[in-house]
């Protein structure tokens, strides 16, 4: 059934012959060094971003982009956990920072979170940095919905990935 939706002949990598999911063979290529960017835009409302003071916002729960940094980091890294078929790689560096842009016409504010991840595998990093910006932009929202639920996640997307068969930059 899964061929009948899909007109060009290129199979998905994840399943088998038969359609089933699979966890993709590596085993046969190279190790070379890959790296993937990932971001996210969380927008913050203007509750919240009346709380926006030197690029931070400070809560009971501690400083908000301190902590989803932290959170962004360790999601990343427990992507094979949270991705059924991804293969659990070994980081060599993850990355993840945190800008608020300013303040458009209604007051809300836009955040961008990038999330850098690098490893030297058979298999790249794009859900890692994917993961890692994603989970970041929810921590965000955890610390901010004490204030307003209007918080908006989107755009969640790979920027650019290097290594492996071949490059990707988005456009």
């Amino acid at each position: 059934m899964l061929q009948t939706l899909m007109p060009s002949k290129r199979r998905l990598s994840h399943l088998d012959a038969k359609n089933r999911p699979r966890m993709v063979d590596v085993a046969g290529k190279r190790v070379t060094v890959r790296t993937a960017v990932a971001m996210a835009v969380v927008v913050l409302p203007p509750p919240l971003a009346k709380l926006l003071r030197g690029g931070e916002i400070r809560t009971p729960k501690g400083p908000i982009f301190q902590l989803a940094i932290l959170a962004g980091i360790m999601g990343a890294k427990r992507t094979s956990e949270l991705i059924p078929l991804c293969h659990p790689i070994a980081l060599d560096d993850c990355k993840v920072e945190i800008e608020a842009r300013l303040p458009g016409a209604d007051g809300s504010v836009e955040v961008e979170v990038r999330c850098r991840a690098r490893t030297a595998a058979r298999t790249g990093v794009e859900m890692e940095a994917l993961t890692g910006a994603s989970v970041a932009a929810l921590a965000l929202y955890d610390m901010g919905k004490a204030v307003t639920h209007g918080i908006v996640i989107r755009d969640l997307r790979l920027l650019e990935k290097t290594g492996g068969k071949k490059d990707y930059r988005a456009t």
